[in-house]
Parts: structure tokens; sequence; C-alpha cells
């Protein structure tokens, strides 16, 4: 494990108004990537994929989440579940690209078998030729291995060390401000997905989406109707950050045709709408009538895979009827997120710079990305996350 200067972290942690930004090697030093792996991704609720890519029973997504194999499929029963995409025997691959499992999940190798719910089911000559057992290898005992998972809005989270606390309190302040979006979601099709590949940290990603200040500057078609004095910041210290805004309601059809919105809520979100980092790895969007979520998928230092989706509260808002609404929303999105990509691309540059400190803050537009800072040092720090 890397030794970090415990003040510099200490510096991060100080209130918003003295505090620094993390330092450089966050952004560019290959130990502290590699302890942040466990740190931040492994001992934490992160995301790896959306459920909506294995619809059935049967389909299986491997998944190489920084460096770890895994595997997402769907069972009998109809649920995800996520095992490491290894056979027990030796440790070979199981499955290499998305596919349907008809039969068991077969090992290439020396043909071990395994069900859907991870069960050992076949060990061909494991007790020598023409027998397929042997009183010293226990079945029983050589499932597949179970990654914990959950899934929440369709994303695939998953604990890879197995010691964060249930979903259900990871979350439980994010569930409890949202309750009122527990609703079945159904994601918009091909034209509602589309994934952005960036020469950047994904923290930067995180960072940037959590606040409003850029907005006059970066979103100036955005900021025309929502203007930076409509926005709101949102910090959960420990848990995640993001932003608000008061004046939802962005014009997608000239004749006035509009997305059906979801089912009682409360007038907050008539022309609310909120945008939050769920750490590590998620950002999400709420708006009356449609949800968001992006994945950011940390490839290493340098370069993030942005996984955008979009999600209706009706199953009408997928029909032909709706294409065109469904086409400008994704067009809409797709265009602001675009327009980040030279911020997030030039703070990663930026990093290289010998002298910068990791930054300052606004005591008033930058807490949410302060709160993001605040908790991935405390990843580093265990006695702050002890104290959370």
């Amino acid at each position: 494990m890397k030794m970090i200067d415990k003040s510099v972290l200490e510096a991060v942690m100080r209130p918003v108004n003295t505090a620094n930004g993390l330092p450089n090697e966050f952004y560019t030093d290959e130990a502290t990537f590699a302890e942040e792996k466990q740190s931040v991704f492994f001992d934490n609720w992160a995301a790896i994929g959306f459920a909506k890519d294995i619809p059935e029973s049967g389909d299986a997504m491997p998944v190489n989440f920084l460096g770890q194999p895994l595997l997402a499929l769907r069972n009998k029963d109809g649920n995800v579940r996520v095992y490491e995409n290894i056979c027990r025997h030796r440790g070979m691959i199981l499955v290499e690209e998305p596919k349907k499992i008809t039969g068991a999940i077969r090992c290439a190798y020396h043909s071990w078998c395994y069900d859907l719910d991870g069960k050992l089911r076949a060990t061909p000559h494991v007790g020598g030729p023409g027998n397929n057992t042997h009183e010293d290898v226990n079945r029983d005992q050589l499932g597949l291995n179970i990654v914990r998972s959950h899934v929440w809005m369709d994303i695939i989270f998953v604990n890879v060390s197995g010691t964060a606390p249930a979903f259900e309190d990871y979350a439980a302040h994010l569930l409890q401000r949202w309750k009122e979006f527990d609703h079945p979601i159904y994601h918009g099709g091909p034209d509602s997905s589309f994934k952005l590949e960036i020469k950047t940290n994904w923290k930067l990603a995180v960072e940037n989406y959590c606040e409003s200040y850029h907005l006059p500057w970066v979103h100036p078609g955005l900021n025309a109707y929502s203007r930076i004095e409509d926005h709101y910041n949102i910090n959960e210290y420990g848990h995640y950050a993001g932003q608000g805004t008061v004046v939802y309601n962005p014009t997608l059809n000239d004749d006035g045709k509009t997305l059906k919105n979801f089912p009682d809520l409360s007038s907050k979100w008539d022309t609310g709408a909120e945008y939050i980092a769920l750490f590590p790895n998620v950002l999400l969007g709420v708006h009356r009538d449609h949800t968001f979520a992006i994945i950011l998928e940390a490839i290493d230092m340098h370069n993030t895979v942005e996984h955008v989706e979009i999600y209706y509260t009706d199953p009408e808002m997928l029909t032909d009827d709706y294409a065109t609404l469904r086409q400008q929303n994704a067009g809409m999105w797709k265009g602001v997120f675009v327009e980040d990509i030279f911020v997030v691309e030039g703070m990663q540059r930026g990093r290289s710079a010998h002298q910068f400190d990791g930054g300052r803050f606004s005591p008033v537009l930058d807490t949410a990305t302060h709160c993001f800072h605040h908790w991935v040092a405390s990843r580093f720090m265990p006695e702050a996350e002890a104290a959370e």
C-alpha cells in the first residue's frame, strides 16, 4: 500500500472554505491508483453494468472490473447474480463474450460445468478416466465464487471485498431522498443509450458533474433556461453529492407533445430535477418524466468511459409514437455531456503541473465537489471512515 502523507489528506478534509483539493498523485500516480482500486472501488458498492443488458434467464455478461473478472447473469428465477468469472478447478475464464446460456456454464479447459445459480454440477473424469466423481472433490463446496451484488435503478452494483454495509444501508440517504421515484422504469431502447470515451481520470468526471458553477461558460444553451442561480447544492458527506435545479422544463417538441410523468410526485418535481453522484462511480439524474444513469468505467488513471442510459416511467414511452421525443431527449443530454469533455480532459492534463497542490474550492459553489474529495480522502484514512 502506498503511504500518502496524512497531512495532505487532512488538508482535503478540512471545511470547504479552507480545504485543498486532492493532490496530483490521485490522478497521475500508478501506486495511488492501485490502492484506489481496493479502498474506493472494491471496498464499497460500485457499478459494473446495467440489468437491461441481461434481460432474460440465461443471459450472461462478462465484465472486467478494474482487473477483476466478473460474470453477471440472470438465473432461472429472473434474478441478477454476479460471480467471479473463473472455474474453481484451475481458474480458467468461463465466459469470454456476452451470450445466452441455454444449458450449463461450461469451462472450456476441463469441462467442469455450473448451473445458473453457480452450483458445480459436473466434473468429468475428475476421479480418473470414466470416473466423474472423487471423494475428495466436494462439489457442494466448489460452486462459483459469489460477489455481493444489488440492482437499483437498473444498475448492477457489486461489493467485491464483501466488507461494505448492505446496499440498503450504504445508499439509505439517497433511497429516502428519491423515494418518490421508487417505481418501475423502462429503458428507452437503442436511441437512449450511448457512451463517451474520455481521456481523463474518472474522478474528474464526478467532480464536474457535481457542480453547477461551470454552467454559464461550458453549457450556455442549458444555462439559458436553467441558470446558475436556479441551482442548489446537494451535500451528503460520506455518501453522495450533486446539484438540483428548480426550473426543469425543457422544450423537446414544437407541437407540445410531452413524455409521461412519474405517478404521485410531489409539487417539488413540477419544475425540479436533481443530479447526484452516488460514490464512487455512478452519476444519476431524476426528472418528472425520465431518469438517466451514467456508469463511469475507470479504464486506467488517464482514461474513462461514460456509459449513459436513459429510462422512462411508462412502457408507452417506448413506442414509435414517442420515438422522436426519445431521440430529442437523448440528443439534448448527449450534447450537454459532450460539452464537458474538453473541461475534464483539460483538468487531467493540468494535473501534470508540478506545483499544483490540488487547488481550492469556492466556499459557495464548490461544496459538492469538496464533498466528493472529502469522501475519497476518507477511504485512505480508515480512522476517518470509521467515524462517519
